[in-house]
């Protein structure tokens, strides 16, 4: 395994998603009280503070001015965001956080991992 990140799990992601990612320093929005941010503010707060950010929010970036971010983000695009839907993209997941830079806006399916 690489190097060990510092991950934040959306609020659209499950907690039990934490337990497949070992090796990495994983939290949930809930643990750091940032549940309650739009994506703007969440952004702004994780700077400096995270690694990368896990979601399944496909609308981030056309919503939100990411140039400027120091942390990649990893969109899981799945059925839907429950536990059975996102675990079979723990492995590819798992690829991803090996190679990503800062910066980095990437999409991992079932079948694929796609660069911004």
């Amino acid at each position: 395994m690489g190097r060990s990140l510092r991950i934040l799990l959306d609020a659209n992601i499950p907690k039990r998603l934490k337990n497949s990612l070992l090796g990495h320093d994983v939290q949930t929005t809930r643990e750091c009280s940032l549940q309650d941010l739009d994506d703007g503010p969440l952004i702004a707060a994780m700077a400096g503070q995270f690694d990368a950010l896990v979601t399944c929010d496909k609308s981030l970036r056309f919503q939100q001015n990411l140039k400027d971010i120091d942390f990649a983000i990893i969109v899981l695009r799945a059925r839907s965001n429950r536990i059975p839907d996102l675990e079979p993209l723990v492995p590819r997941l798992l690829i991803e956080l090996s190679l990503v830079k800062p910066k980095d806006i990437r999409a991992v399916t079932a079948e694929a991992r796609y660069e911004f």
